[in-house]
């Protein structure tokens, strides 16, 4: 009786496997090494680009620091020559003007992204392609073109025509981001929403936005980051005042205005207190940069 040899009785998957095996382990060494010289190339790199940040933000800070006090942050400005005064028009402005383009950026900016996340079509990708140019227009451009629309048409600078140019510059980053952090969302979930009857926009509504809230406060804080020091939009619409001004139609300081027109004056106390207040801008963007990521780390921890 014929016997069968043991080489035609091995699995071939499994002599497949073994033969994987043996070539990942003979080229673990190789690849280790290589990892390491990528991991090291990138910290270089990392280091490198850190350099000139940490740069700007100390030299900003050792000049801006010198203008802090209480009356800086309470105090209206004084004429040049006079010591004293402060940027509290500023900040409030800046809080009128940066409020009103979040409470009009947000809705539309995140009904977009809904729209671009539900929708692949023509429309939806003209709206993406568009979405993605808006995001490369210089500000300068945008302040121009708010003061085309609101400026000339109202006859006057205004803090909404300031607020209209923002909202602008806000909108395609916030549109982009609440797109990727709803695609982000299982698809599960609106299967399962779908299958027990609700109505698509029922499900987007209370299902899948607020699966997506984390990426879409941090979409919404990084725009608002980018919005806040924002200063060409404003020399065509807010274009500033020296008085406390809250009223939406009427010239308003800003802080973006306040770096940009003390800071190119002649007088010290005008140039340390445009240092003064970039370093305050600064630190906001600093803190609504680091603040967005902290904030949906923290959600995804709650969801979990």
């Amino acid at each position: 009786m014929a016997t069968i040899s043991t080489d035609t009785l091995v699995d071939p998957i499994v002599a497949r496997r073994t033969e994987i095996h043996r070539v990942a382990a003979a080229s673990l060494n190789r690849r280790q090494i290589y990892s390491r010289i990528a991991i090291t190339i990138c910290g270089i790199c990392l280091l490198v680009a850190l350099i000139p940040l940490v740069a700007v933000i100390a030299y900003t800070a050792q000049r801006g620091i010198q203008a802090w006090s209480v009356d800086f942050f309470t105090k209206l400005p004084t004429p040049a020559g006079i010591p004293g005064g402060g940027i509290w028009n500023a900040i409030v402005g800046s809080l009128i003007i940066d409020g009103i383009a979040i409470a009009g950026a947000v809705p539309f900016g995140i009904l977009g992204g809904l729209f671009l996340a539900e929708s692949d079509g023509r429309i939806a990708g003209g709206v993406r392609f568009t979405a993605d140019v808006m995001s490369g227009v210089p500000s300068i451009v945008l302040g121009i073109f708010a003061y085309i629309v609101l400026v000339r048409s109202l006859g006057h600078f205004s803090a909404i025509a300031a607020s209209f140019a923002i909202a602008v510059l806000m909108l395609p980053v916030i549109m982009r981001a609440s797109e990727t952090a709803l695609r982000s969302v299982p698809q599960t979930l609106t299967e399962a929403g779908l299958s027990l009857g609700a109505r698509r926009l029922t499900v987007s509504s209370r299902v899948v936005v607020p699966a997506a809230l984390p990426g879409l406060i941090t979409g919404v804080l990084l725009a608002l980051a980018r919005g806040v020091g924002e200063t060409a939009p404003l020399l065509f619409t807010a274009i500033g005042s020296e008085y406390l001004s809250t009223a939406p139609l009427k010239p308003i300081a800003a802080m973006p205005l306040v770096v940009y027109q003390d800071g190119i004056q002649a007088y010290p106390d005008l140039q340390t207190r445009a240092w003064g207040t970039a370093f305050f801008l600064v630190l906001m963007v600093l803190v609504l940069s680091v603040g967005s990521r902290l904030v949906a780390a923290r959600l995804r921890r709650v969801k979990r």
